[in-house]
Protein backbone atom coordinates (compact mmCIF):
# COMPACT_ATOMS: atom_id res chain seq x y z
CA UNK A 1 0.00 0.00 0.00
CA UNK A 2 2.72 2.58 0.40
CA UNK A 3 4.22 2.23 -2.89
CA UNK A 4 1.02 3.16 -4.35
CA UNK A 5 0.37 6.10 -2.28
CA UNK A 6 3.98 6.95 -3.69
CA UNK A 7 3.33 6.08 -6.93
CA UNK A 8 -0.36 8.10 -6.79
CA UNK A 9 1.62 11.40 -5.42
CA UNK A 10 4.39 10.88 -8.18
CA UNK A 11 2.01 10.64 -10.83
CA UNK A 12 0.39 13.75 -9.27
CA UNK A 13 3.51 15.71 -9.07
CA UNK A 14 4.53 14.53 -12.62
CA UNK A 15 1.09 16.01 -14.52
CA UNK A 16 1.19 18.73 -12.43
CA UNK A 17 5.03 19.88 -13.23
CA UNK A 18 4.29 19.12 -17.37
CA UNK A 19 1.47 21.59 -17.46
CA UNK A 20 3.72 24.09 -15.05
CA UNK A 21 6.75 23.79 -17.21
CA UNK A 22 5.46 23.69 -20.24
CA UNK A 23 3.24 26.82 -19.60
CA UNK A 24 6.18 28.54 -18.34
CA UNK A 25 8.70 27.48 -21.18
CA UNK A 26 5.72 27.39 -24.10
CA UNK A 27 5.05 31.67 -22.86
CA UNK A 28 8.95 32.02 -23.12
CA UNK A 29 8.79 30.77 -26.78
CA UNK A 30 5.75 32.78 -27.60
CA UNK A 31 7.54 35.76 -26.03
CA UNK A 32 10.55 35.41 -28.60
CA UNK A 33 8.73 35.62 -31.87
CA UNK A 34 6.36 38.40 -30.89
CA UNK A 35 3.35 36.62 -29.77
CA UNK A 36 0.95 37.04 -26.38
CA UNK A 37 2.37 34.90 -23.74
CA UNK A 38 -0.31 34.74 -21.54
CA UNK A 39 -2.63 33.81 -24.42
CA UNK A 40 -0.49 30.71 -25.13
CA UNK A 41 0.12 29.66 -21.88
CA UNK A 42 -3.89 29.49 -21.19
CA UNK A 43 -3.58 27.87 -24.75
CA UNK A 44 -1.15 25.58 -23.05
CA UNK A 45 -2.46 24.88 -20.14
CA UNK A 46 -5.63 23.46 -21.82
CA UNK A 47 -4.28 21.23 -24.69
CA UNK A 48 -1.48 19.81 -22.87
CA UNK A 49 -3.17 18.05 -19.91
CA UNK A 50 -3.84 14.90 -22.16
CA UNK A 51 -0.19 14.88 -22.42
CA UNK A 52 0.96 15.74 -18.82
CA UNK A 53 -1.31 12.13 -18.00
CA UNK A 54 0.18 10.21 -20.64
CA UNK A 55 3.93 11.03 -19.13
CA UNK A 56 2.84 10.47 -15.70
CA UNK A 57 1.49 6.97 -16.05
CA UNK A 58 4.44 6.16 -17.96
CA UNK A 59 4.41 6.89 -21.25
CA UNK A 60 3.99 3.65 -22.30
CA UNK A 61 0.99 0.99 -22.14
CA UNK A 62 1.49 -0.52 -19.63
CA UNK A 63 -1.18 1.04 -17.01
CA UNK A 64 -3.66 -0.28 -20.17
CA UNK A 65 -2.24 -3.36 -20.15
CA UNK A 66 -3.06 -4.23 -16.54
CA UNK A 67 -6.19 -2.70 -16.27
CA UNK A 68 -7.32 -5.55 -19.01
CA UNK A 69 -5.51 -8.36 -16.97
CA UNK A 70 -7.32 -7.01 -14.17
CA UNK A 71 -10.69 -6.99 -16.15
CA UNK A 72 -10.04 -10.43 -17.88
CA UNK A 73 -8.27 -11.90 -14.75
CA UNK A 74 -11.21 -10.60 -12.66
CA UNK A 75 -8.99 -8.54 -10.18
CA UNK A 76 -11.38 -5.67 -9.40
CA UNK A 77 -8.32 -4.04 -6.56
CA UNK A 78 -5.88 -4.21 -9.50
CA UNK A 79 -8.62 -2.20 -11.86
CA UNK A 80 -9.35 0.21 -9.16
CA UNK A 81 -5.66 0.58 -8.26
CA UNK A 82 -4.80 1.86 -11.65
CA UNK A 83 -7.81 3.82 -12.61
CA UNK A 84 -6.72 5.70 -9.21
CA UNK A 85 -3.34 6.45 -10.08
CA UNK A 86 -4.53 7.89 -13.92
CA UNK A 87 -7.22 9.96 -11.67
CA UNK A 88 -4.24 11.19 -9.61
CA UNK A 89 -2.44 12.23 -12.76
CA UNK A 90 -5.59 13.95 -14.21
CA UNK A 91 -6.20 15.92 -10.90
CA UNK A 92 -2.39 16.81 -10.86
CA UNK A 93 -2.79 18.09 -14.54
CA UNK A 94 -6.31 19.72 -13.70
CA UNK A 95 -5.12 21.62 -10.95
CA UNK A 96 -1.77 22.55 -12.72
CA UNK A 97 -3.81 24.10 -15.06
CA UNK A 98 -6.42 26.15 -12.73
CA UNK A 99 -3.20 27.52 -11.55
CA UNK A 100 -1.98 28.95 -14.85
CA UNK A 101 -5.61 30.25 -15.64
CA UNK A 102 -6.06 32.06 -12.25
CA UNK A 103 -2.09 33.79 -12.81
CA UNK A 104 -2.59 34.55 -16.07
CA UNK A 105 -5.82 36.21 -15.01
CA UNK A 106 -8.31 34.21 -17.76
CA UNK A 107 -10.29 31.16 -18.17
Amino acid sequence: MRTFFATAIMNYCIAFGVIIGGCVIGGIGAFLVSQPPFSEMNRLASTMKIWAVVTAIGGTFDTIENLERGFLDGSPMEVLKHLLLIACAMIGAHSAGMIVHWLTRSG
